[in-house]
This record gives structure tokens, sequence and C-alpha cells, in this order.
């Protein structure tokens, strides 16, 4: 079925959506003290878990380890320039997709067969 396939990428596309926020959000308020950021993003993180987890284990039956984790890389990544641009207003530039580019070239290999 379509949707064991898709599935995985969706709940891991969300999850890195948590993520980012849990890891990057608090560079726009150096204002609150450290052990509260940290305490938040925990709080945060718990949610990726619930997203990533399933994402992990329902991928498993249709994609193999190392293709899951390229995956959540690539997706890592695509979320983290929207994140960098829209939230912390901090466009990449040319090296940062130069490079993203080539982590994306490196997560197609992991998918040959």
């Amino acid at each position: 079925m379509p949707y064991e396939r898709l599935l995985p990428p969706v709940l891991l596309l969300f999850s890195n959506v948590f993520m980012t926020f849990a890891w990057y959000a608090h560079l726009k308020h150096k204002d609150i003290a450290l052990w509260k950021v940290i305490l938040a993003s925990w709080g945060i993180a718990f949610f990726e878990y619930l997203l990533m987890v399933p994402a992990n284990r329902m991928g498993s039956a249709v994609y193999s380890a190392p293709q899951l984790k390229g995956m959540q890389e690539v997706l890592t990544l695509l979320v983290f320039a929207g994140f960098s641009y829209w939230y912390l207003g901090q466009p990449l530039k040319w090296n940062h997709w130069a490079g993203f580019a080539m982590i994306a070239a490196a997560a197609w290999l992991i998918f040959l067969e």
C-alpha cells in the first residue's frame, strides 16, 4: 500500500519540525535562562519522539535503517533551511546550499540497490 512508503517520511518531516524548534528556537531568545531553555527544549523534543519512533518502526518494514537515516538527514536540512530563513532571519548562502546538496547526494546513494 502507498501509505506504508509515504507515512514514515511524513512523520519524519513533522518530527524534524519539532526537533528544529527544540534545538534552535532559543537562539532568538538569548535573554531566557539556559536551564529554562533546556527544559523547554526537552518538552518540545518529547513530541519529536512521539513522531520519530513510530516513523522508524513503521518505516523499517519498507526501508532499511540506513535509508531511514539518510531520509531523516535530508528532511532535517530542508526543515532547517526554512526555519533559518523564516524564524531566525538567517538565509542560507551558496556554500550552505552546496554542502546540503552534497548531503542530499549522499542520501540518494544510500537508496541505490
